[in-house]
């Protein structure tokens, strides 16, 4: 049995409802719960919401809520596996069980249903030990970076490093924060390991976009309406 969960609380301060904010005419949501049941993977897509705007708009998109979230794990400070735990937890006392569980985040507004898929298979190749993580690659070195300090000025990470070329330079990559397959083994362990025991998926870099704030936002919005002017060109042409 499978099951895609979608965390999608209220609340959001930077964006205002971001998780329903409008994007190319649709509710930012509405592309993961689109991309989940386009796969045809999912014995259940459940939202897990403390908002009621948030519950309506999904069943406005012809989803169902079957609960909402406890509004304990609604606050800003609480992470994802407790969320994902609880979930789990809910569905065992009506005697639903899961045993693969795919964490989508609502601002995977990029994703298809073919990444959910070919994760998936990988997630299964190697037997549901490791969880998945789409992640894509720097868009440049890491070894480059620099902070600023009070009064703007560059100061390296890596001093020395600036220099050596690109190409010399082991390439590095980050959570695209879209998407994880996790095990319920793994979900329901008191021991989870933060970060480790993960397989990469890789992930094409435009879709990696983490909508925290407005500016992520217009990019997205930025993206999508060129994706979709290609496609017609591709189409046409």
């Amino acid at each position: 049995m499978k099951i895609a969960i979608i965390p999608a609380r209220g609340g959001s301060k930077r964006i205002k409802n971001k998780n329903i904010v409008d994007l190319c005419g649709k509710p930012l949501i509405n592309n993961s719960l689109q991309v989940a049941k386009q796969t045809g993977l999912f014995d259940k897509i459940h939202v897990s919401t403390d908002d009621q705007n948030i519950k309506k708009v999904v069943e406005n998109l012809g989803y169902v809520v079957d609960f909402m979230r406890d509004p304990k794990l609604a606050d800003d400070h609480t992470g994802i596996t407790p969320v994902l735990r609880w979930v789990l937890q809910q569905y065992q006392l009506r005697n639903e069980y899961y045993r693969d569980v795919c964490l989508i985040l609502p601002t995977a507004c990029l994703i298809e249903s073919n990444d959910l898929i070919e994760a998936y298979r990988l997630f299964c190749a190697h037997s549901g030990l490791y969880s998945i993580l789409p992640v894509a690659a720097y868009p440049a070195p890491t070894e480059w970076a620099y902070r600023k300090t009070n009064i703007d000025l560059l100061e390296p990470l890596y001093p020395g490093k600036f220099n050596i070329r690109s190409q010399d330079l082991e390439k590095k990559y980050y959570d695209s924060g879209t998407f994880v397959w996790f095990s319920d083994k793994r979900i329901l362990s008191d021991n989870v390991a933060g970060d480790q025991d993960f397989i990469a998926y890789p992930l094409d870099r435009y879709k990696a976009i983490d909508i925290d704030d407005p500016e992520d936002l217009e990019i997205a919005h930025i993206v999508k309406l060129g994706l979709q002017q290609y496609k017609t060109f591709k189409n046409e042409n």
